[in-house]
């Protein structure tokens, strides 16, 4: 029997040619959109069962889990994502910022809590982190927010749910429409992102969508011993590398967040 795979977002880019990726190794597509455009109607045509969700609407999300009559499912992509509100905290409206926290993560979470009922064992749940991770990003605080908290309800998730794994893929600059927002910000709002978002679109400088294609293909085939609870970089990371699957058999730690300085400490206080 095939397996089914429930794609949040799925008409927005990355989660688009995913479905795409999915369809072609003959899965089962269930699929939602907030507003219906080509994307949407294309993967309608090709036997995805699309629904419409706003994310932001719990009754909506409450619709959506009823309407699939407790579907059983082997893979879980939220794909939701927005980086507004472009600015530094002190100058944006705050209720925006919660509500681009509830977008970028609570709701995930809400979506995400009401179909774990209904998996199948040795599941897959998969969500996309982004900057920021290891610096401070400025002007995109709520967005940032989401994606550390992201990673570490992964890493929380993996750990309680012995029959699913829980992994997180950061896939770099990619080119989709959420950097819109950061040019439609402005300079003043967005500071020296703003530049860096014109130059990797002159210069088409992203990461290509077949390697955050691949990246996920691959996280969908290893065992939860090697990718659950982790934080993966599409761009950084050698995955695909079977020396890169030895390392993470053999370091719980590694690709989570973890506080910066432990050893060194310990160096120190040894030293004493």
């Amino acid at each position: 029997m095939g397996k089914t795979a429930i794609i949040i977002s799925a008409n927005s880019d990355i989660a688009y040619q995913t479905c795409l990726k999915l369809v072609e190794g003959g899965w089962t597509v269930i699929g939602t959109y907030r507003k219906h455009d080509d994307n949407a109607k294309n993967l309608i045509n090709l036997g995805v069962s699309m629904y419409q969700l706003d994310i932001s609407n719990v009754n909506q999300i409450s619709d959506f889990v009823s309407s699939l009559s407790a579907r059983r499912w082997d893979f879980l992509l939220n794909a939701t994502g927005m980086q507004g509100p472009v600015g530094n905290f002190t100058d944006i409206d705050f209720d925006e910022w919660s509500n681009s926290i509830h977008v970028n993560f609570i709701e995930q979470l809400r979506i995400t809590h009401k179909l774990l009922p209904y998996r199948n064992k040795d599941s897959t749940i998969l969500f996309f982190a982004g900057g920021g991770i290891n610096n401070a990003s400025l002007s995109y605080s709520a967005y940032t927010i989401s994606k550390i908290a992201s990673i570490k309800i992964c890493e929380l998730l993996d750990a309680e749910i012995e029959d699913a794994k829980f992994a997180i893929i950061g896939p770099g600059w990619v080119k989709t429409k959420i950097h819109d927002e950061t040019i439609n910000a402005g300079e003043r709002l967005a500071g020296k992102n703003y530049q860096s978002t014109l130059d990797h679109l002159e210069q088409d400088n992203f990461t290509p969508m077949h390697d955050v294609i691949g990246s996920i293909e691959w996280v969908l085939k290893q065992p939860k011993e090697v990718v659950g609870g982790r934080n993966f970089s599409t761009v950084f990371d050698a995955w695909g590398d079977e020396n890169l699957v030895h390392l993470l058999k053999n370091n719980t730690n590694m690709y989570k967040l973890r506080r910066n300085g432990n050893d060194d400490m310990l160096k120190l206080e040894n030293a004493k």
